[in-house]
């Protein structure tokens, strides 16, 4: 019998207010270390909020917590200890090179000169950021700078990251390099909370899934169990001519047409029994030849059915006067079931 893995993060019935408006009702969540679990929702649903909270940057009004092991509210310094913080605004310091960028980090984590130096040398080479160590980060592209806050959230060597948004803004070659980076850093035993709202970015990463509105969990599994969830799959057959289209249209009965694209569209998961029958049914009528083409629900459709929104590209900022920082108030130290 195969154990379960330990839970790098413990939630049950978080709550958390600001002044009257409730953004976390009874949060439950169980997240298993070494392993990437993210965290969607609209704009104001509370992904930011419950960074922040586990990350010790704000209380909780209630629930009980347990952060790398800790007792959140007992032990907060452990917790500290153990987590790296990436927010959606970079913490870089654009006066500071990156390599001074690094060692501050490095020496607010009290390291030794030795040790220090070593660290950072290690993150420069390991980020690609060698060439440019002794640059102003003022004068990095948005990618480097990308690069070099996760890099600062590294010098302390945690076991536990938080990314929220960590490709906000970045272009699609940027997205797929910090996608790797995170998959290497899975891959190497690291536990990532991951907040995002490019569902493909969920998609591609996380082996969990929670689907936040409202401040609720309104669904949590694998990205495959949340689609399943959602009817809607459909074949698209598409027609070379209006007698073709008609043709198929009276021999499949009552389905969706579109006469403007010479289209008709199927009911149907797309398994190779039903699409085999379907092409039957066409032949059989004489129907001409169709394009044909599948569409199954992705995380978009999961997105919009559970939290009536369609996906948006950004996430929104915490609350004024509430942004997302790490254990010191120093810019560089900024870093927010289905079985």
């Amino acid at each position: 019998m195969t154990t379960p893995p330990a839970a790098a993060i413990s939630v049950a019935g978080l709550r958390k207010s600001f002044g009257g408006t409730v953004v976390l009702d009874g949060i439950d969540l169980t997240v298993a270390e070494g392993t990437i679990f993210a965290l969607l929702g609209p704009n104001g649903a509370g992904k930011t909020t419950i960074v922040r909270i586990l990350s010790t940057l704000i209380g909780a009004d209630g629930g009980e917590i347990r952060v790398a092991g800790h007792n959140l509210a007992e032990d907060p310094d452990a917790v500290r200890a153990a987590i790296g913080v990436t927010g959606q605004f970079s913490a870089v310091d654009g006066l500071l090179t990156g390599e001074e960028n690094l060692r501050l980090m490095a020496d607010l984590h009290h390291l030794g000169r030795t040790e220090g130096r070593r660290r950072v040398a290690g993150l420069l080479d390991r980020f690609d950021l060698a060439e440019a160590a002794r640059k102003p980060a003022a004068t990095y592209s948005g990618g480097m700078r990308r690069r070099l806050d996760l890099a600062m959230s590294l010098v302390g060597d945690p076991r536990l990251i938080f990314l929220d948004e960590p490709t906000t803004g970045l272009d699609p070659r940027g997205r797929r390099t910090m996608w790797q980076i995170i998959r290497d850093l899975a891959a190497s035993g690291v536990t990532i909370l991951l907040t995002t709202q490019y569902l493909d970015e969920a998609d591609e990463l996380a082996g969990r899934i929670a689907v936040l509105d409202h401040g609720h969990i309104v669904a949590e599994g694998t990205a495959q169990q949340l689609k399943r969830r959602i009817p809607g799959g459909h074949i698209r057959l598409q027609f070379g001519s209006p007698d073709e289209l008609e043709s198929a249209a009276r021999a499949l009965g009552a389905v969706s047409r579109d006469d403007a694209e010479l289209s008709l569209q199927v009911p149907g998961d797309g398994d190779l029994r039903s699409l085999r029958a379907l092409l039957d049914q066409l032949d059989a009528a004489a129907a001409g030849t169709a394009r044909v083409s599948i569409h199954t629900p992705d995380l978009d459709d999961v997105f919009f059915a559970l939290t009536g929104h369609p996906a948006a590209p950004t996430e929104a900022t915490a609350p004024a006067g509430e942004s997302l920082r790490g254990p010191t108030d120093h810019p560089a130290a900024q870093k927010e079931t289905i079985q």
